[in-house]
């Protein structure tokens, strides 16, 4: 339930939301607010009381649009937001071209996978697995392999736990494999030929069990927005 300035000054307020929000997004970022991984059974057991309830209120808020999503929390500027969109969009054409999506909305979505290209999913060594769209090595995958962390949402809360991911030998081939990945499975019908209907791209992911974030479809359509206004 939101509080009003009748029950809590609004100072007061804005102090406990800030420090509601950074536990949070500290909370989601790293499992369980001590870079530790967490488990369902232990999930928010490092959640002050009241970063246990703001949890789930941030939870919420980050559906609604209410509060900015993690792709706003990371400090991207301007230019750094441009120089990527300038780097993946050409990527993103030839595949975008396979599904009937717009190359903004593919970059949207690489963004969004990557924090603007600050988070790529990395080897042991830290060389970079060019895996811009979190797919993992499920399935027939025979390619290459980088283990990594990830964040689920499992019954309204956030899990981390390691997992296994592809690996390309360039950009390109994430691009090519994702056409493949989307195109080919018929989970992911219903994102083909979205257009530049980011929503309705990253719902169809949704229902297909591409993202487990309830947010995620939002949050693209914001990143699309953005990338839009910036490749006119």
């Amino acid at each position: 339930m939101a509080r009003g300035a009748g029950e809590v000054g609004a100072p007061r307020f804005d102090a406990l939301f800030q420090q509601l929000n950074r536990e949070v997004v500290r909370y989601i970022e790293q499992g369980d607010g001590s870079g530790g991984a967490s488990s369902a059974g232990s999930t928010g057991a490092a959640l002050s009381p009241e970063g246990a309830w703001g949890r789930q209120q941030a939870l919420s808020s980050l559906t609604a649009g209410g509060i900015a999503g993690a792709e706003d929390l990371n400090g991207v500027g301007e230019a750094e937001r441009q120089a990527f969109i300038d780097e993946v969009l050409p990527l993103a054409r030839g595949a975008g071209a396979k599904l009937g999506v717009a190359p903004e909305v593919l970059t949207a979505q690489a963004a969004l996978e990557t924090g603007w290209g600050r988070s790529p999913l990395r080897a042991a060594d830290g060389a970079s697995s060019h895996n811009y769209f979190g797919i993992k090595a499920t399935g027939t995958w025979q390619g290459g392999v980088v283990q990594a962390m990830t964040t689920e949402i499992e019954g309204g809360a956030p899990v981390a736990r390691s997992e296994a991911f592809r690996a390309y030998a360039s950009p390109a081939q994430s691009f090519d494999d994702l056409a493949r990945l989307v195109g080919g499975n018929p989970r992911y019908q219903g994102a083909l030929n979205a257009g530049t209907d980011a929503r309705a791209y990253g719902q169809a992911l949704q229902r297909g069990g591409y993202a487990t974030d309830p947010a995620y479809a939002d949050k693209l359509a914001r990143i699309a927005a953005r990338v839009q206004g910036a490749a006119k």
